[in-house]
């Protein structure tokens, strides 16, 4: 891991999370460097979005740990733990639809702050993320002339509104065309490179993530089965059966044109 720039920027520790007699996540335990693209993937049903949720505080943890620089934030609201630097999309945006673009960012920008920075401050972080999405800065701009790949810019644009340095990415490249779909990964990756955002990634489109991402973490059953890099995920017999199956090949033929092409 000595190619990253630091120690562990989120630790996870035996985190568990149970509702009634079914356990949703057991046991988890996995780093986040900051300056890392992780992939968290993992069958339908596998714990992926408990375990963001967790992370973000939508869900209390029934056991564990997690550390988000040095810190611990197991059982933190949302706000809280948005206020400490960690944002996240959905899978599904939803986004303010009586607001323009500009204001769906420019109210990120101003509450996931914590109130520490004015309207006027909030204005030019809000017009300076759009900017470098390539959305519209005009306050004319709605929501309503966007496709389904602007509202994935303007999810991704009320995150980073809010400088986090760690982003939970869910699904950012569901109902997206081909061309979009490489636009999208390659927008991930400037985010990190750019702005130097480590990166949580969830997502079902295994031949792009596979490209991008410098670790992966699978899991099942909400269990961790595998990590590594994503060459090495891709030929475990656990990760194939449980999940690629019959694409096996094909995401590891993407693996390493990228590693190629890198």
């Amino acid at each position: 891991m000595s190619r990253f720039r630091s120690g562990p920027l989120l630790e996870v520790r035996g985190l568990t999370r149970r509702f009634g007699g079914f356990t949703a996540v057991r046991d988890l335990a996995f780093s986040v460097h900051e300056g890392e693209i992780l992939g968290l993937i993992g069958p339908n049903g596998s714990g992926k979005s408990t375990t963001f949720n967790l992370i973000a505080g939508t869900l209390r943890p029934t056991s564990g740990s997690i550390r988000f620089r040095g810190q611990e934030i197991a059982g933190l609201g949302p706000a809280a733990i948005c206020h400490l630097g960690i944002a996240r999309t959905f899978q599904i945006p939803r986004p303010f639809r009586k607001l323009s673009i500009f204001e769906n960012v420019l109210v990120a920008a101003y509450y996931g702050h914590g109130g520490d920075i004015d309207r006027q401050q909030a204005a030019r972080i809000a017009g300076e993320v759009l900017e470098s999405l390539g959305l519209p800065r005009s306050p004319e701009a709605r929501v309503d002339g966007l496709g389904a790949a602007g509202l994935k810019k303007l999810e991704l644009a009320r995150a980073l509104a809010t400088r986090p340095q760690l982003l939970l990415a869910d699904e950012s490249l569901g109902g997206l065309d081909e061309r979009e779909t490489e636009q999208a990964a390659e927008l991930l990756q400037r985010v990190r490179d750019e702005r130097g955002v480590a990166i949580v990634w969830v997502e079902h489109i295994m031949g792009v993530l596979m490209r991008v991402v410098d670790r992966c973490l699978v899991l099942d059953h909400g269990e961790k089965i595998a990590e590594g890099l994503p060459s090495e995920v891709a030929r475990d017999p656990r990760v194939i059966e449980v999940y690629l199956g019959s694409g096996a090949a094909a995401v590891e033929a993407g693996v390493a044109g990228g590693e190629r092409h890198a």
